[in-house]
């Protein structure tokens, strides 16, 4: 386990490292769709098999639901930003930094307020119908605001 006290984990150091070369390959590679779309693709593909399941039926959700959302990495995560470019939503992998569970997450550009307390990120072991269909919701008020 990770000395909490001298800084970022061995973990979070990778994330900052992914991030920035993300950055570099966005300036060449353009903002475009279709280059958001590898990225998307490729990072799906690297992932473990429980979390590739999950993360390609979320893109397919999304996809879906939210076709107006352009897919993007952002710290190595598969992830859909407005036509601002700012992330509404994203798959953190369990096998990201060995969590117990994959979370699904909303940012700001989200708009979920809902009152004084609001959800903005769950924990998703499966796909299920229901799942699936709670998921489709989310992401579509989310898409929306």
């Amino acid at each position: 386990m990770a000395d909490k006290t001298a800084g970022l984990s061995n973990e979070e150091r990778e994330a900052v490292k992914q991030r920035a070369a993300e950055l570099r390959a966005q300036e060449k590679a353009g903002k475009s769709r279709a280059a958001g779309e590898q990225a998307v693709r490729e990072a799906i593909a690297a992932l473990p098999d429980d979390d590739r399941v999950l993360a390609e039926g979320i893109d397919r959700i999304v996809t879906a639901v939210a076709p107006h959302l352009v897919p993007k990495t952002w710290y190595g995560f598969p992830s859909y930003a407005d036509e601002n470019g700012k992330i509404v939503v994203f798959f953190k992998p369990a096998s990201k930094f060995t969590t117990r569970y994959a979370t699904l997450g909303f940012e700001d550009a989200a708009q979920l307020d809902d009152g004084d307390l609001w959800v903005t990120s769950f924990a998703v072991k499966a796909l299920t119908p229901e799942t699936e269909k709670r998921i489709a919701e989310h992401v579509r008020k989310a898409a929306a605001g």
